[in-house]
């Protein structure tokens, strides 16, 4: 009877190889997933209070609106377009690498105004039941503002005397392909009224869910548990 043929040990070469191969697999499913179809996005301010609060973690749908392809930034078919009221999170117009979450408050053609904190679009008064106001006696002139406002006016507005201020400016126009986002937290919000209006390619996604939530601020023992706000859990924001 001859003996039993024993296997080859593997070499480290081939080790080293099939590990490779492994973490590379897994690092690529990583990235697809989190370039086209999701990632997390976390809360770091109160501008959209008290729809969204500070340690509020998101799950974005990127697949949405049409994921950007990276290096090449192109961008796959949308499942649908921005619409009226979506909570969206896009690229700043301002800072390079940072993810800003507003609501979709503005639409490409709408004529959009502010008169003593309401929004009017076209002219009609919009009901925001999600607003909340931390200051609505304040109502400062906001240069900023007016530096881009201006050649968006309306005709019947004079342009030599507009001094828009944050709850009264416009009526502007909303150009092609771009929209207006603005806060919940209107009086606490850094938006479109500052810095204009938010180009289509710049919309990365809307928030699916809140997969966790952290209160900083909690004062109970046992933070770890019981500073999670359980009912905020997989809470879809509207």
């Amino acid at each position: 009877m001859s003996k039993k043929t024993q296997p080859a040990p593997r070499s480290f070469t081939r080790w080293l190889w099939e590990w490779t191969r492994t973490l590379g697999g897994a690092l690529l499913i990583w990235l697809v997933v989190r370039s086209l179809l999701g990632q997390a996005f976390h809360i770091p301010s109160g501008s959209m209070e008290n729809t969204l609060l500070i340690g509020d973690v998101l799950w974005v749908n990127k697949a949405l609106y049409g994921a950007e392809v990276p290096l090449v930034h192109a961008h796959l078919p949308a499942f649908r377009d921005p619409q009226r009221l979506d909570i969206v999170v896009f690229k700043s117009v301002e800072e390079v690498g940072l993810d800003v979450v507003k609501r979709l408050i503005g639409m490409p053609g709408d004529t959009l105004a502010m008169e003593d904190g309401t929004v009017l679009i076209n002219g009609k008064r919009m009901e925001e039941p999600y607003v909340i106001r931390t200051d609505p006696t304040a109502d400062p002139e906001v240069p900023q503002m007016r530096s881009w406002q201006i050649r968006y006016l309306m005709g019947n507005r004079d342009a030599g005397s507009y001094r828009p201020t944050l709850n009264n400016w416009g009526p502007v126009v909303i150009p092609p392909d771009s929209f207006f986002m603005m806060g919940d937290n209107r009086d606490q919000s850094y938006d479109s009224r500052y810095w204009g209006f938010l180009g289509r390619n710049r919309i990365e996604g809307r928030p699916a869910f809140i997969y966790f939530s952290f209160d900083k601020q909690g004062v109970l023992p046992l933070p770890f548990l019981t500073a999670i706000r359980w009912g905020r859990l997989f809470h879809r924001p509207r």
